[in-house]
């Protein structure tokens, strides 16, 4: 019997290992895509910011949700609009970036009151934070490694020399791309190209 118990939990550890590792692959492969096509990426999150602020108007009317959990939700949505505006540059001590951040924990913690004091399905709860609360932040979350790889423009606004202050700043790169391949390299062996 306790044999039985101990391939159990042994099981459970492979698969969530394996779920790790797809999940990474997953995100490395969408950062990739992400720092590839940085003007598609922006007219995406786009209009999922867009679609998203529809959801919540279409809760408020048919689904009687708290106005006040509407109007927060919009709020945030329209922050992360100013986060776009100077995509792929995100500066994290800007104020559209900390009111959006204030904003998702606003959000869940709202969400978390409303849905333990009416009753959903558990679907429904994951629809409402699936779309209205992760979508858009996930993708955010995920294009920050397009800045990585952007050449430098009149948009960086800390040195009057643009050049200058790109090559002062390259040693410093520290975003979603770069941390995947960091675990690449140092997790993964690497084998010598023969060239002939």
């Amino acid at each position: 019997m306790w044999c039985l118990t101990i391939i159990t939990y042994l099981a459970f550890f492979v698969q969530i290992l394996f779920l790790t590792v797809a999940i990474a692959a997953g995100l490395y492969y969408l950062a990739e895509l992400v720092e590839e096509y940085t003007v598609v990426t922006k007219k995406i999150v786009w209009w999922m910011n867009l679609v998203t602020i529809i959801i919540y108007v279409l809760l408020w009317l048919f689904e009687n949700f708290p106005t006040f959990i509407v109007i927060c939700g919009i709020l945030a949505q329209l922050s992360h609009f100013l986060i776009l505006v100077d995509f792929p540059y995100v500066i994290f001590l800007s104020p559209s970036f900390l009111i959006a951040v204030l904003f998702i924990i606003v959000n869940h913690y709202l969400a978390f009151q409303h849905f333990a004091s009416v009753f959903h399905s558990f679907s429904e709860v994951m629809a409402y934070f699936t779309l209205c609360l992760w979508l858009v932040p996930f993708a955010l979350f995920i294009s920050l490694s397009a800045n990585e790889n952007v050449l430098p423009t009149v948009a960086e606004r800390s040195s009057s020399d643009v050049v200058s202050n790109y090559f002062s700043k390259r040693d410093k790169k520290y975003s979603l791309l770069t941390l995947f391949n960091y675990a690449k390299d140092s997790l993964l062996p690497q084998r010598a190209k023969k060239g002939f």
